[in-house]
């Protein structure tokens, strides 16, 4: 695990809480400096992260700067405990989101303060800033709690000790000595309504631990890796928006792939291209409830015409994501632009349909009830696709640079046709078996003639590229070539040689603004990193993958975290975080480690779809 310059804020300084509606990031000082509430993709409440501790942060720290702080999990939960340290005593800090109870439209965060022993001066400060930092609300004390409103969002601050209001915050000093314990509770409701009654915030620790560890319980991965693979799963049950049961690609949003960089997207939305790998990544881990709740969401999300198929949607299925930028912040370490939205979502990526259609049948093959419902679904979007396979796309990347022909995207179209044809056969499903046979066939001779080049020995990054692309790592993964290929054992070498840069992968190369349309560099892409691990053990290398993917596991935080990308030469973590993309490709690579090769490879032939 790495130990983050203590000069510096690193983006593996935080930590994640949350209540699968919304999410906070805590600093390992114990400052929260990003909120959204209720949703994960409501307008910041704490904003900091993005700026300054004026655009909103909640701070609990000890009043000697030279106070040590150490961290973990409770373990099997996402309750976060924080231990500070002084000369003169020792204080622990116990900071969640309860699960919201049914029914009520009042979303809380929790923390409470135990004294262990001696005694310790602490402060305490709240700035909210609505409107992502922008904002004052108006604030009343009233009925022993501070209120606060703006718009639409109304808060009530419940503490043990008194706050005071200065200067637009709310705060307190105070000394704990063993044996003592504080809390404080921030409750977020509608402004019109009138909130319910406060619930009893050691009874929601006992309730939140209690639910944690019964949900983790039935996680049935055992043998190596399994703390951290029981940590990512809890990450992404951390991401799950639980009402639809979609999964966010991360709570944050324009957290730099490169610090001063312009490459700063908002990822609290929900990818069909993570559909086929979180499917699996859970089901096979034993979540078969949350599987199919996914499935679901992606059934929702997708149904209409199939000419209409996006490749990002919002949390309830929304389609209109429209991207602005917020003016007022300066960004993370003035990183800049800050983006809302994402203007990606309107492109054409033709791998969402491999994703979408993998996923199915994934799904499907895995024991998932009611699949009989989705098929009228996935034979009509296998029907678009038919006369959509040869048009020129933005790739997996969602580049900004115009459109080519990606060999991956390609590749994807291929999987989505034989993963359909192969839930028709093996189901006795009826559909347009030949249309699609002659589709995939039609593309699977065209990627061998025009995305590879064999002058390198490779596949190229898209057709009469000079460059390779990680994406292309998955190429025996999809079952589109067998790992013995010697197309494939070439393509990997030169990933190996041009994109494995310092023990880490990159997605592509980013020397020139024509790669994606973007100034500037970025980080090695973690999930990439897995990828390699994956391909190398079906070619049969093991030790070596199991070196790179333990090298990957010293990149995850105290925690066990991961961003999205990492950067080898700074030694730190890049991007939005925590990455639900890093953490199932951290699971699915574990899981085939731990299986070992041969298994493996039988499994990925027999069900036909990405891990």
């Amino acid at each position: 695990m790495q130990n983050p310059q203590a000069d510096r804020r690193m983006i593996e300084d935080y930590a994640l809480i949350g209540n699968a509606r919304s999410a906070a990031l805590i600093h390992r000082k114990g400052t929260i400096e990003w909120l959204c509430m209720p949703r994960f993709d409501s307008e910041a409440l704490m904003a900091s992260l993005l700026g300054s501790s004026e655009n909103g942060c909640w701070k609990l720290c000890a009043s000697d700067p030279e106070a040590r702080y150490s961290r973990r999990y409770l373990p099997d939960t996402m309750v976060l405990e924080t231990t500070i340290e002084t000369d003169t005593g020792c204080a622990v800090v116990l900071d969640f989101m309860p699960p919201p109870a049914e029914g009520r439209r009042l979303f809380e965060l929790v923390r409470i303060i135990k004294g262990v022993h001696g005694y310790i001066d602490l402060e305490t400060a709240m700035k909210i800033r609505c409107g992502y930092g922008l904002y004052e609300p108006w604030h009343e004390q009233r009925e022993g709690a501070i209120y606060a409103i703006s718009g639409h969002d109304a808060l009530r601050l419940s503490c043990s000790i008194d706050l005071g209001k200065l200067n637009g915050q709310t705060s307190a000093q105070f000394r704990l000595s063993a044996g003592q314990t504080h809390h404080a509770t921030l409750e977020w409701y509608p402004s019109h309504t009138t909130p319910e009654l406060p619930r009893d915030p050691f009874a929601l620790l006992r309730h939140t631990i209690a639910t944690g560890r019964e949900w983790s319980d039935r996680c049935i991965y055992e043998g190596r890796y399994q703390e951290i693979v029981r940590r990512s799963l809890q990450t992404l049950k951390a991401l799950t928006y639980e009402p639809t049961g979609g999964i966010v690609a991360a709570p944050t949003t324009s957290l730099p792939e490169m610090p001063g960089g312009v490459r700063n997207w908002d990822y609290r939305y929900c990818w069909i291209r993570d559909a086929a790998w979180t499917i699996h990544a859970l089901s096979i881990s034993g979540f078969q409830e949350e599987a199919s709740d996914w499935r679901w969401w992606l059934m929702r999300a997708t149904a209409g015409m199939p000419d209409h198929l996006s490749i990002m949607y919002g949390l309830h299925g929304e389609r209109r994501l429209v991207e602005f930028e917020l003016d007022h912040l300066t960004g993370y370490e003035n990183s800049r632009p800050v983006r809302i939205g994402n203007g990606a979502h309107d492109q054409l990526q033709l791998d969402v349909y491999g994703s979408l259609l993998g996923a199915f049948d994934a799904a499907r093959r895995d024991g998932l009830p009611d699949m009989d419902k989705v098929w009228p679904l996935q034979r009509a979007v296998a029907n678009r696709l038919l006369s959509l396979w040869q048009e020129p796309d933005s790739g997996l990347w969602e580049v900004r640079g115009g459109v080519r022909h990606f060999t991956y995207s390609k590749m994807m179209c291929w999987f989505a046709f034989d993963r359909t044809i192969a839930s028709a056969q093996d189901f006795g499903l009826t559909g347009e078996i030949e249309a699609w046979i002659t589709a995939r066939d039609a593309i699977h001779a065209e990627v061998c003639e025009k995305g590879y080049d064999s002058a390198s020995n490779s596949f190229v990054q898209y057709y009469g590229a000079d460059r390779v692309d990680a994406s292309l790592l998955q190429i025996s993964l999809l079952g589109f070539l067998p790992a013995s290929d010697p197309r494939v054992k070439g393509t990997v070498a030169r990933i190996e040689r041009d994109l494995l840069i310092n023990g880490f992968v990159y997605r592509y190369l980013t020397d020139s603004e024509e790669a994606d349309g973007l100034p500037g560099g970025e980080g090695a892409f973690l999930a990439c990193s897995f990828w390699l691990c994956d391909a190398w053990i079906m070619e049969g290398k093991v030790n070596e993958a199991r070196a790179l993917f333990e090298r990957l596991l010293n990149c995850t935080n105290d925690l066990g975290l991961l961003a999205e990308e990492y950067e080898p030469t700074l030694k730190r973590q890049l991007g939005n975080f925590p990455q639900a993309f890093s953490h199932f490709a951290l699971i699915n690579t574990a899981h085939m480690l731990n299986q070992g090769v041969i298994h493996a490879s039988a499994r990925r032939q027999k069900r036909g779809y990405p891990v």
